[in-house]
């Protein structure tokens, strides 16, 4: 079972499931809805649920595994989510203690990096392969597949390259502004202002050290921050409680990735092809059915898109980069 969430921003403020919360699509004040999309491995869906806009992700799992179980009559369930959903705090309380449900996740970064500081595995290892398993006394019970991907890591590398570069040259505009002859940047706080807009935008302010005074703004690369995030790109470790009898390592890496399809269908649902907005109700059932119906007509077109495939030259692989 794969499982994800997203969200579609609202117009008007009299739902009572809209509600602010994290905006996926970047609107600004506005009131949102969250839903979560459950699909087959094959990614067809079969069921959807809204939620109130400030729900969290994770918060939203243990409905989807009472849906299953209860609704559906399944005893055995292996959820796929992605390391955002299946927390840690999600499999000790909701996934654990019932019988008869694993889980497929991946680890975080600081968790990469805690097995990589404890020798759990070497980097040098996957210039040779790229899959392996590995364990580690922090996850007992559970299996680790250590996967890399050459082309993931490059494109890490460049997006790093470019954010970098970027924020210097933002940082040398302000250095610019304070230096100027007509109405200089002054004052430590609005010369901070200035930086820390720049280092919300592009997000790698923890890879400088930045010095800032009345009158002057000094700014240099960490490079030890820079090449230890470095170690880590192109990796990612698919963590998950299914036995190997049941999945083995490359189709387990095989179901994470998979999460994909669910991806897929919030394109098509939220952008390409349904656009689930604008929604018109306020209403919470009618607002319920508006998306419930929307996942109806995705289903449609999943089956047409298998029965005329042969035609329409969709691409069967999943993609090589992972889930984030």
């Amino acid at each position: 079972m794969l499982y994800d969430v997203s969200s579609s921003y609202f117009e008007g403020t009299t739902c009572p499931l809209a509600k602010r919360g994290h905006n996926r699509d970047k609107k600004k004040g506005k009131l949102q809805i969250i839903y979560g999309l459950l699909c087959n491995v094959d990614g067809c869906p079969i069921a959807i649920e809204v939620f109130e806009g400030n729900t969290g992700d994770p918060s939203t799992l243990a409905a989807q595994i009472d849906k299953v179980r209860r609704r559906f009559g399944i005893s055995h369930i292996i959820i796929v989510g992605d390391r955002g959903m299946i927390t840690d705090a999600r499999i000790r309380e909701d996934i654990k203690p019932i019988e008869g449900l694993d889980w497929i996740s991946a680890l975080r970064g600081p968790a990469i990096k805690k097995l990589i500081k404890n020798k759990c595995f070497e980097p040098s290892l996957f210039d040779e392969v790229d899959m392996a398993e590995v364990s580690s006394p922090d996850y007992p019970g559970e299996r680790l597949i250590v996967c890399h991907n050459p082309i993931l890591a490059e494109k890490r590398r460049r997006t790093r390259d470019s954010l970098l570069a970027s924020t210097e040259k933002a940082l040398a505009g302000v250095v610019k502004a304070i230096h100027r002859t007509r109405k200089p940047l002054h004052g430590a706080d609005e010369i901070g202002v200035s930086v820390g807009k720049i280092i919300n935008k592009y997000k790698v302010g923890k890879h400088f050290k930045v010095t800032i005074t009345d009158d002057n703004l000094q700014y240099e690369r960490k490079p030890e921050s820079i090449s230890s995030e470095a170690v880590l790109d192109g990796f990612y470790i698919v963590r998950t409680s299914v036995s190997e009898k049941t999945l083995s390592t490359e189709q387990t890496v095989t179901a994470y990735k998979d999460l994909s399809y669910v991806e897929q269908a919030f394109r098509s649902i939220k952008t390409v092809d349904l656009k689930i907005r604008p929604i018109h109700h306020h209403l919470a059932d009618r607002v319920r059915s508006h998306v419930f119906l929307c996942m109806l007509a995705y289903y449609v077109e999943w089956h047409m898109r298998q029965r005329l495939a042969p035609i329409l030259f969709d691409d069967d692989e999943t993609g090589l980069y992972p889930v984030t």
